[in-house]
């Protein structure tokens, strides 16, 4: 299916089949009831003439549809199109769901992407047939909706979290959109979680490889910064910490902090960290085609960890030049218990830039390279976290002294998601494709998923 444009025929097939592969995707709207649906909705599928398809939940949400209370829309896995595009929209969504518009509003959204707020509009209004501000909302109506249904979070709290400036906001827009207020949609959710403890569930697109995507993080955690194991990942974040931890067909995700209005933000960069909205089957498609297919078979819904923090990630990679993965280790651990801000947080580019490194076990060199990658960071020449164009900002990058294709391209791996990223020179993968007997002229035939083939060939050995 085009990721421009929807098939009513293909749309409908996968809704009588209620095909999971196409949830997240796009959205069944039934016109003699006005709600939307999830492709794999349980309720009887509606005839074809009383049918409508959108490819997001704000199109259908802006053409006057409310959320089914059944299949739970805002429990959807992201569109797997959307997340591996560079592009402005891709880009400016990540950044939606990042909570950059609750922030800065669609005008600070504008300004990151380098384009007018007139542009942008009319970029959603021609691929989704709604603006970025119709978006924000829809995404801080479902995250509401969720928080209602699954925690007792006081709807003060729940309206805060989802990112409304107030309760009479929330209310308001809830009413408008939904035709019923957060109380009356509390009382109909049926049972929840009788304290105020934040737990939501995270869901994904199967098969999962949980255990390959939790023994890596696990492998990398920084002392300090994150705990993790094959069961569970815990870290700081601003105002507290979070836990995931893998559940039978979904991650739970606890979040325990001062101030939950950070709370989008929290999820979208654990869906990013733990790489849910990917389509394993359009990349098994592909790679178990090539030499890589018995890996493939061996290895089905393995994913490419991506980061919470850009920046983050970006020193992981510095630091990781040429030593193993336990010497990064310890020396991330050393620059956090120096440099980390209050709280235990990794330390944001301004506050490296100014922290002494020396005496921590880095050479020179790696320690300018440090404060270069920062300093530039700090200035916004180079964006990390979505706003700039992948290409982009991994030109930026190679002009740092210290930061060769091999760093840039893991940076973009995981960074940046480019699910195309191949990290050359990398040494294990060399090793690895000798064993396999594979050719570097295999790696152009991975394409357009060699970040996936480098996980692979990783992961064998």
């Amino acid at each position: 299916m085009s990721p421009l444009e929807l098939d009513f025929d293909s749309c409908y097939r996968a809704v009588s089949a209620r095909d999971a592969r196409f949830d997240g995707r796009f959205y069944t709207a039934v016109t003699t009831t006005r709600i939307y649906c999830r492709p794999i909705c349980p309720a009887r599928t509606p005839a074809s003439r009383n049918v409508r398809f959108y490819r997001h939940a704000a199109s259908a949400e802006a053409a006057g549809f409310r959320p089914c209370k059944r299949c739970r829309p805002e429990l959807s896995p992201g569109d797997p199109g959307w997340d591996v595009r560079g592009d402005l929209v891709g880009r400016a969504l990540r950044l939606i769901d990042d909570g950059g518009a609750d922030e800065q509003g669609v005008a600070g959204l504008a300004r990151r992407l380098h384009i007018t707020e007139r542009h942008l509009h009319r970029l959603f209004v021609a691929e989704l047939g709604v603006g970025p501000l119709a978006v924000a909302r829809t995404k801080r109506l479902l995250l509401a909706k969720q928080l209602l249904t699954e925690t007792g979070l006081p709807v003060t709290d729940v309206a805060f979290a989802a990112g409304f400036g107030s309760v009479r906001q929330f209310n308001a827009t809830m009413r408008e959109t939904y035709g019923f207020t957060p109380s009356e949609l509390r009382a109909t959710a049926g049972p929840r979680v009788s304290d105020a403890s934040l737990r939501l569930r995270l869901h994904r697109r199967e098969p999962y490889d949980v255990e390959g995507v939790f023994a890596f993080l696990a492998s990398r955690a920084i002392p300090g910064l994150e705990v993790a194991d094959r069961t569970s990942y815990s870290r700081a974040v601003p105002g507290g910490t979070i836990t995931l931890t893998p559940r039978q067909d979904h991650i739970a995700l606890d979040v325990a902090v001062d101030d939950t209005r950070q709370l989008a933000r929290v999820v979208a960069r654990c869906r990013r960290l733990l790489d849910l909205d990917a389509d394993p089957d359009a990349i098994a498609e592909i790679l178990g085609q090539t030499s890589l297919g018995p890996l493939v078979a061996a290895r089905p819904g393995l994913r490419v960890p991506g980061a919470f923090d850009g920046f983050e990630l970006a020193v992981r990679a510095v630091v990781g030049q040429q030593i193993s993965v336990a010497g990064a280790r310890t020396l991330l651990g050393r620059i956090v218990a120096r440099a980390a801000a209050p709280g235990g947080l990794f330390p944001a580019p301004s506050h490296l830039l100014e922290t002494d490194l020396t005496g921590l076990g880095l050479t020179n060199r790696r320690i300018e390279t440090l404060k270069d990658l920062a300093a530039r960071l700090a200035e916004g020449q180079i964006d990390l976290d979505g706003g700039q164009d992948p290409a982009e900002a991994v030109a930026g990058l190679l002009e740092v002294p210290g930061i060769g294709p091999w760093t840039a391209s893991y940076i973009a791996l995981r960074a940046l998601r480019d699910p195309d990223a191949w990290p050359t020179g990398d040494l294990v993968l060399k090793k690895r494709m000798a064993a396999l007997g594979i050719t570097d002229d295999h790696i152009e035939r991975w394409r357009p998923w060699r970040a996936y083939a480098a996980l692979h060939l990783w992961s064998s050995s």
